[in-house]
Order: structure tokens, then sequence, then C-alpha cells
């Protein structure tokens, strides 16, 4: 089966519902998940498009248009940057993102959110965020508290909007993670988790290509059929995906 067809096949058998989403009066968070040059630029490192990905370019894009309305109407914003320290690999993945190396940076289009006064960057060393906020409380305790959450309730939200790369592994960590925490009732406010479609994306690494790369064949990930896994996944749990945002 081709990959055309495959796609078609999840689609039927595995349907997912995008519609747009509406935030009202609603009291709403924007979060971006690694859209660092180790992910979204052309050439940046590992784990970066090889050649202009108009998925990515998509993404970066809307996540700049939403989040200057966001900055603009004075709404909380939350950016995670993959910062790996030097020879701490991250298995099953190459070297990526490593500190110092300017993979680990938002991409130009993004890196005005840096001096954003709405803007509250994270930097995680792990693929899951809900994972890399936690940080020690007090050093040597033992004790820990968790950044994101931390800012779920310091702003009382009822909704996040999510966007970044990739779709179907940190995005997807993520927003799976925070709907636990959510019914978890770590943070009382919180009721809809929405996964913004365009505003995603995720890498493409055929079969063939893989092969010739001389990795074995589970490291194949079409982009389309695990595009459509995330989103479903995502969804499957409670996310709300939008293709669209209302500001």
């Amino acid at each position: 089966m081709d990959e055309t067809a495959l796609v078609e096949a999840m689609r039927s058998h595995l349907p997912i519902r995008v519609a747009p989403y509406d935030i009202g009066a609603k009291a709403a968070g924007l979060v971006v998940v690694d859209e660092v040059v180790g992910f979204c630029a052309v050439g940046g490192g590992n784990l970066a498009p090889t050649a202009p990905d108009e998925q990515v370019r998509r993404m970066v894009e809307e996540t700049d248009r939403l989040a200057r309305r966001f900055a603009e109407y004075r709404r909380p914003i939350l950016a995670f940057l993959d910062t790996h320290e030097p020879g701490v690999p991250e298995p099953p993945y190459p070297p990526h993102c490593e500190r110092g190396t300017g993979e680990e940076d938002l991409v130009p289009e993004l890196r005005w959110l840096e001096d954003c006064n709405e803007a509250t960057l994270i930097r995680k060393d792990c693929i899951n965020g809900f994972v890399g906020a936690i940080e020690a409380a007090y050093r040597g305790h033992g004790l820990s508290h968790n950044k994101a959450v931390d800012w779920v309730n310091r702003h009382r939200l009822e909704s996040v909007l999510v966007t970044g790369i990739c779709t179907d592994v940190c995005v997807m960590d993520f927003v799976l993670t925070l709907l636990s925490a959510r019914n978890h009732r770590l943070m009382p406010t919180l009721k809809d988790i929405v996964v913004v479609e365009p505003a995603t994306a995720t890498y493409d690494l055929p079969q063939a290509a893989a092969a010739g790369l001389g990795l074995p064949e589970t490291a194949s990930h079409p982009k389309a059929p695990t595009h459509h896994m995330g989103l479903y996944f995502m969804a499957s749990r409670g996310a709300v995906l939008a293709d669209h945002i209302i500001v």
C-alpha cells in the first residue's frame, strides 16, 4: 500500500474531527513546542529538514501569527526549547539541539518571543515538555514543582492552545501528559487543551530514505501517516483539534 492509500485508509478507519475554536472571553494561553533551529531551519541540525518543508513553513507562520495576537491582547505564551547538554544522548535520536550550538534557539521568525513580556521560555532536556518543566524547588532537597502547571494556575487558564513539532513526538507527549494532569485536577481551572493543526508539523523519513542512511526499517517515519496518528491519539484522549483559532 502506498502512502497516499495508507493515509486515506487511516482517515477512514481512524477518523478525526478538526473544527474552528473560538477563544471568546476564555482565559487562554498559547504553548509553542520546540520550534527551534535544530528542528525547523533547513540544514539546522541532524533532525532539521534538509530542504524547504511546506508543513514546517506553515507551522512557523501560523505560530507566529497566533503568538503576535496573543501578545497584542496580553495573553500568556509558554515556549519550550529543546536543549540538551553536550555529550548526553537522547536515544534513539542522534545528537541534536545541544546547548551552545545554536540549534536550541528559537527560529528567527519567533526569536522576538525572547523579549516578549507575555512569554515564558522553558528549556527542556527530554521529549516530554511536561516532564522537562519539572525543577527542584530547593537545591538538593528532593522537593520539586512543575513550571508548566504553575504557568497554567498562575494565569487561571481555561484553555491551552498547543502548537509545534513534532506532532506525534514532543507535541503528543506534552498534550497527553497535560490531559492526565488536568484530569488529576492539578490545574482546577483548565478545561480545553486544543491542538492547532495548521501550527503543528512532523518530520519525513520514508522507509527507502531510512534504508539509504543505513538505519533499521523501524526508523521509518513517513510524514503524513505519523502526523495523522499523532492527531488521532491526542483527540482520542480528549484533546480538541482546531483548524482555525478565533481570537
